[in-house]
């Protein structure tokens, strides 16, 4: 960048910081007031007159000030080379209000609450994708002599208890022979694959464990077949409308496109890479109801598994800098308890 481009890129950040804080469109003589920027106030408006011109900033019509465009917000983010981590005490408490959770299904919610809370937008995570999720145990325990508990465990902590009914007695040396033959069959085995497995253990089975087997089967395969009602946790909703004013007309359509969760799996899917946060801002959302939105989302899992996608909605007027920190910094924890780290 040569001096005046720099010198227009700090007059473009100041009105980012701004407009981000205060709400309030942005003039030339404020950021003059408010911004150690070591010009006068004629070349300010000369460099917000350039800014205006390239499409970085634009006048909202009822007003005097500027404020940033999605090419605005867009330059902003790409110049961030540095994202300022969080602070050791912010951190700790992070972990802290994670560590606290006593299953995958609690690690959710407290990292959807945790992320909502600390940006104050919503937050979404995507339940770990089965099918990259591998099983690591196979429990059954006898309730009665005739009914039995399964209880399938995944790699990624997922634990699915369904219950089957016999329809005749099983003898204790049954139960530990079919626990034999189910982990054997199934252990380190990822879940698409494991389906497979299932369905052939009732042939493969003696005559005698064959109705048995069939029965116990047709229960696992429901444990292991995705479920699409499961694979998202949404919190924080209630903050987008605190900001009504940032959504002019579409806070509805918003919040349809949240509840329609085919959208937001989309937004999530191009977190593919865990560490790496990506950031869509207004008009690069392909969905229509999410153009006045801004999405940042990261990949979490461990170094060599993406087990999901989480991330943060909100208006395209987000603490970019802050909002980044705090999605990079849950995912990572979150990775890290999950992958038994």
């Amino acid at each position: 960048m040569g001096s005046a481009e720099e010198r227009r890129f700090k007059v473009l950040r100041a009105i980012v910081a701004d407009y981000v804080s205060n709400q309030e469109p942005v003039g030339s003589k404020a950021l003059v007031d408010r911004h150690n920027l070591g010009v006068s106030s004629a070349t300010v408006r000369n460099d917000m007159a350039a800014l205006e011109e390239d499409g970085y900033i634009t006048q909202p019509h009822t007003s005097a000030g500027r404020i940033p465009t999605d090419k605005g917000y867009r330059m902003f983010v790409d110049s961030l080379s540095e994202v300022k981590p969080l602070s050791a005490a912010e951190r700790r408490a992070i972990v802290q209000f994670l560590e606290g959770a006593v299953d995958l299904d609690d690690v959710l919610r407290r990292s959807v609450r945790l992320l909502a809370q600390l940006t104050r937008q919503v937050a979404v995570v995507q339940y770990p994708t089965l099918t990259s999720s591998t099983v690591r145990h196979v429990e059954v325990v006898a309730l009665t002599s005739a009914r039995l508990l399964i209880v399938l465990i995944t790699n990624t902590g997922r634990v699915d208890q369904r219950t089957v009914d016999l329809g005749d007695v099983i003898a204790d040396e049954a139960v530990a022979r079919l626990r034999d033959v189910l982990n054997g069959a199934l252990c380190g085995h990822r879940l698409p694959d494991a389906v497979e497995k299932v369905s052939e253990l009732p042939e493969q089975a003696p005559p005698e464990m064959r109705d048995i087997m069939t029965r116990v089967c047709t229960v696992l395969v429901e444990s292991l077949v995705e479920r699409p009602e499961e694979r998202l946790v949404l919190g924080g909703t209630a903050n987008l409308t605190r900001n009504v004013a940032d959504f002019p007309g579409s806070l509805r359509q918003v919040l349809e496109a949240l509840e329609e969760q085919v959208v937001v799996l989309k937004l999530l899917a191009a977190a593919r890479d865990p560490g790496t946060v990506t950031v869509r801002i207004g008009e690069e959302n392909e969905d229509e109801q999410m153009r006045s939105t801004s999405v940042v989302s990261i990949g979490y899992g461990s170094d060599e598994v993406l087990l999901g996608g989480m991330g943060v909605v909100g208006p395209t007027r987000m603490d970019y800098p802050g909002t980044i920190a705090a999605v990079r910094a849950v995912a990572t924890y979150v990775g890290q308890i999950l992958s038994g780290k």
